[in-house]
C-alpha cells in the first residue's frame, strides 16, 4: 500500500527574503512583512515532496474533465500542483484567469517585429477586468485558511476592483475596505469599487500615502491586507507566466514585457520561472523586461543609473533610501497617465530584482505619448487595453528600435487591463481636440498623432452622411496602399 501524502499544508511555509535573516513562519501565521527584520515574506515549497506532473500537458487536460469543477474552471487552480498551500476546501475562486494569448501580427509591425513575433496576454478577459484576479483568489484563499473577515488594500484602481468582487461575489462574509488617494483614478475602476459595495475611503495624498496607511491600519486593526505586499498574492500571479507557456505549447518566448507600477507582476514572474526550472518543467527562462512610466520611473532609474542589482539576495538598499529622500526632498509626486503604474516607491522592489537578475531582464521606460499611442494601435489591433498595459508595448517598441530586443525574437507583452477601465483615456485621446484633451485628462505633451480615430460629424442629412462615409472608404483604401 502507498504512503500517504503529507497534508498539503506542509508542504508549504512563508520565510523571510533576507538571506541574513530567512526566518520562517507557517502559512497558518498572517504576516505582511517578516516579524523578525521588517524585509518582505516569499512563499516557500518542499518541491522534493510535492506531487507535480512531469508533464505539463496535465493542466491542460483539467480544463476537459468533467462535473465542471471550478477549481479545474479557473485558470489559476487548474495549476494548484504549481502553488500548493491550500487545501482544496478552502479556495475562493470566481472562475478567474480564463484569459487569452493572441498573436498580434498588426501590433508587431507597429512594434518593429517580424510576423509571429509578437504575443499579447489579454488579462481584461479576468471577471473584474484586470490581472488582479489572479492574486486575489490566492490571497483570499489565504484569508479564508486563516479565518480573517475584513480585507483591505490600497489601490490606483484595479485592486480595489478585484477585491471588491471578490467579496461581494463569494458570499462568505468578507468586508472590503479600500483606499485610494486624491490623484488620478480611473472611473471605470472606482465604480466597480463603489458598485460592489467597498467601503471606499479616499485620502489627500497619492497611491504612496494610502499604501503606508493601510499596512497601519491592517496592523492596527488586524485587517488582512490585500496589496502584493501579502506573498500570496503573488502566488496567483504566477499563473499567468503558466497560461502563457501552456498557450505556447510550453515553448519559451524569447521574452516577457510587462508594466511597472507596483512591481508584483514581474516579481510572481520571476518567482515562477525560478520554480518551473528548478522542477525542469522548463530548461530555461525568458528574458524580462519590466517598463515604467517617465512620470514613475523609480526601478528605471534605480536599476539603469544607479547600479542597484539583486546583489545575492543583499541588495545596497541605502541606494534606494536615496533616492526616495531625494523625491521627498523635490516633492515629487508620481504623475502618468498609466494611473495603475502611478507609483514612486513599489513594494515589490526587491523581489523584482531578483527576477531581473534570474531573467537576465532590462528596464525601461515609456513616456505618456508613447504609451497612448500603442493603445491605440493595440486596440486597431483588435484587443483594447488601459493606458498602464500599453506601456509594455510602448516598452517593447523601444526596445526594438534600441537593439535589445532582436526584430526576429517571439515576444509576449502582458496587457494587464481591460479598455474600459479607463474610457475617459481613450476617448479623450480620439475625440477631444487637443485644448479638451489636455483639460479632461489634466495633463501636457501628449498628442493626439495620426493614430487618432475621430468621429466624423455631419448634418443630419442623407447625401452628406454617403458622401463621409465615401470620403472615409476613399482614406482607408489609401492607407492600405
Amino acid at each position: 500500500m502507498p504512503a500517504l501524502a503529507p497534508p498539503i499544508t506542509d508542504l508549504a511555509y512563508q520565510e523571510c527574503l533576507n538571506p541574513v535573516c530567512s526566518a520562517r513562519f507557517s502559512i497558518d501565521e498572517t504576516h505582511f512583512s517578516c516579524p523578525n527584520c521588517g524585509d518582505l515574506l516569499d512563499i516557500q515549497y518542499d518541491w522534493d515532496r510535492a506531487a507535480v506532473p512531469a508533464d505539463p500537458r496535465v493542466f491542460s487536460a483539467r480544463r476537459g474533465l468533467e462535473g465542471n469543477d471550478p477549481l479545474n474552471v479557473s485558470g489559476v487552480w487548474r495549476f494548484r500542483d504549481l502553488l500548493p498551500f491550500a487545501p482544496a476546501e478552502k479556495i475562493v475562486t470566481i472562475g478567474e484567469g480564463q484569459t487569452l494569448l493572441q498573436r498580434a501580427d498588426k501590433v508587431g509591425e507597429f512594434v518593429g517585429l517580424a510576423p509571429g513575433g509578437l504575443y499579447l496576454q489579454y488579462e481584461g478577459m479576468n471577471p473584474s477586468g484586470s490581472f488582479k484576479d489572479n492574486g486575489m483568489t490566492a490571497a483570499f484563499t489565504h484569508a479564508r485558511m486563516v479565518n480573517a473577515t475584513r480585507v483591505a488594500c490600497a489601490s490606483t484602481g484595479n485592486t480595489s476592483a478585484a477585491l471588491a468582487v471578490f467579496c461581494s461575489a463569494t458570499d462568505l462574509g468578507f468586508r472590503a475596505i479600500i483606499f485610494v488617494g486624491s490623484g488620478k483614478i480611473a472611473y471605470g475602476k472606482l465604480a466597480q469599487a463603489l458598485d460592489h459595495g467597498a467601503l471606499t475611503i479616499q485620502i489627500v495624498g497619492d497611491f504612496d500615502d494610502a499604501m503606508q496607511r493601510v499596512q497601519q491600519v491592517a496592523d492596527r486593526l488586524g485587517v488582512y491586507l490585500m496589496n502584493s505586499v501579502n506573498p500570496f498574492r503573488l502566488e496567483g500571479q504566477k499563473a499567468i507566466i503558466y497560461r502563457i507557456l501552456e498557450a505556447l505549447a510550453w515553448q519559451v518566448p524569447d521574452w516577457i514585457v510587462v508594466p511597472g507600477g507596483n512591481l508584483g507582476n514581474s516579481s510572481a514572474f520571476g518567482k515562477a520561472f525560478i520554480e518551473l526550472v528548478h522542477l525542469g518543467l522548463i530548461e530555461r527562462p525568458p528574458r524580462l523586461a519590466v517598463i515604467n512610466a517617465t512620470g514613475a520611473r523609480t526601478l528605471d532609474e534605480l536599476v539603469g543609473r544607479r547600479s542597484l542589482d539583486w546583489n545575492s539576495g543583499l541588495p545596497k538598499m541605502d541606494r534606494v533610501e536615496r533616492y526616495y529622500g531625494e523625491l521627498d526632498h523635490d516633492q515629487v509626486k508620481a504623475s502618468t497617465i498609466a494611473s495603475a503604474i502611478e507609483i514612486n516607491r513599489p513594494v515589490n522592489l526587491k523581489k523584482c530584482l531578483r527576477a531581473l537578475d534570474f531573467c537576465q531582464g532590462v528596464v525601461s521606460s515609456a513616456t505618456d505619448q508613447e504609451i497612448m499611442d500603442a493603445k491605440a494601435r493595440v486596440g486597431a489591433g483588435g484587443l483594447g487595453c488601459e493606458p498602464a498595459s500599453a506601456a509594455a508595448v510602448a516598452g517593447a517598441r523601444r526596445l526594438v528600435r534600441e537593439g535589445v530586443i532582436a526584430r526576429s525574437d517571439r515576444v509576449v507583452c502582458i496587457l494587464t487591463g481591460h479598455q474600459l477601465k479607463d474610457p475617459t483615456a481613450t476617448v479623450a485621446y480620439h475625440a477631444a481636440d487637443q485644448e479638451q484633451f489636455d483639460k479632461i485628462l489634466g495633463c501636457r505633451g501628449v498628442q493626439r498623432a495620426g493614430f487618432a480615430n475621430r468621429p466624423v460629424v455631419v448634418a443630419n442629412e442623407l447625401d452628406d452622411i454617403i458622401r463621409a462615409i465615401a470620403l472615409y472608404s476613399g482614406e482607408h483604401a489609401a492607407n492600405r496602399e
